[in-house]
């Protein structure tokens, strides 16, 4: 019978010195997300590419990589054949956009205040409520929007799209300002209180700077899904409130190549997004990391 010999536990200075234990799979994890990465950026990439092309080489099949690059496209996009000028879809976009955005956080902070910090009586029913209206297709409700406009005389009315936007991107603020803002300590607003600092200073003054990454990543989002949206833009809007992404559409036609046009155009769209996201990418990893761990 052989004696087994056990070997003595390690003290804390030698566990402190003892080097640490390789992860095997962390560089096939790294790998694999280069390559997911890839992937997704893949398509946006090939846009942009596409769009220094011709038409006749966007159009070749197997596409043509090493084809010429030119101006082209976006020459026409700004309407140096067409006449057409992009910046009042453009503008409409972004004055709709951001003023919706600024509409929503003023009314979804203090919802979401009321809702975390000063919770009100089945509060469940209410954030359920919420949720509910995002259900519902926005097929289903175009109808009645659109008599609605037309009975009130606001078709192609930039103020409605403001409206219809924060509407729409009301219920999704709220849910995410109130996983924020129950983050926020409540001996911080007690003692705020005890000091006779009203509701708007504290929110003001001690709130928004704790729940700032959450309120840019709320914004950051409302402003995306408002310049994006198309169906009611395009369904509700003629020539003056007509946005950005209806005038985009207006390039696809059944006579002509337009793909280098149509690619043009969609980079030239996308740039106020990812600028916006670029300028708040601190802010925003913060706020939707906020609460991940207590």
């Amino acid at each position: 019978m052989t004696a087994t010999v056990e070997r003595p536990a390690l003290t804390p200075s030698e566990a402190a010195v003892a080097p640490p234990r390789r992860n095997r799979s962390g560089p096939l994890l790294g790998i694999l997300a280069w390559f997911v990465g890839l992937l997704f950026v893949l398509p946006v990439v090939w846009m942009v590419l596409t769009s220094f092309h011709s038409e006749t080489d966007a159009a070749t099949n197997p596409p043509s990589v090493f084809a010429p690059l030119t101006l082209d496209g976006y020459l026409n996009f700004f309407g140096s054949s067409t006449g057409a000028s992009p910046w009042p879809p453009l503008l409409n976009s972004m004055t709709a956009s951001v003023l919706s955005t600024v509409l929503v956080l003023i009314l979804a902070i203090p919802a979401a205040y009321a809702l975390s910090i000063r919770p009100v009586r089945k509060w469940t029913d209410v954030m359920f409520f919420f949720l509910s209206t995002k259900m519902l297709p926005v097929v289903a409700g175009l109808l009645p929007v659109y008599l609605i406009a037309q009975g009130i005389g606001m078709l192609d009315n930039i103020w409605l799209l403001i409206v219809l936007y924060t509407s729409m991107n009301l219920p999704i603020a709220v849910w995410m300002m109130r996983s924020f803002l129950a983050e926020v300590p409540v001996e911080i607003l007690e003692a705020a209180s005890v000091d006779g600092a009203s509701l708007l200073r504290t929110l003001r003054v001690i709130v928004m700077p704790i729940v700032l990454p959450g309120v840019a990543a709320t914004s950051l989002i409302c402003f995306i899904f408002s310049w994006n949206e198309l169906l009611f833009a395009r369904v509700l809007t003629a020539t003056v409130a007509q946005t950005a992404p209806v005038f985009l559409t207006s390039f696809v036609t059944s006579q002509g190549l337009f793909l280098a046009k149509v690619c043009a155009a969609a980079v030239v769209v996308s740039l106020p997004v990812l600028i916006a996201g670029f300028a708040a990418q601190d802010k925003l990893v913060q706020g939707l990391s906020l609460g991940a761990v207590k």
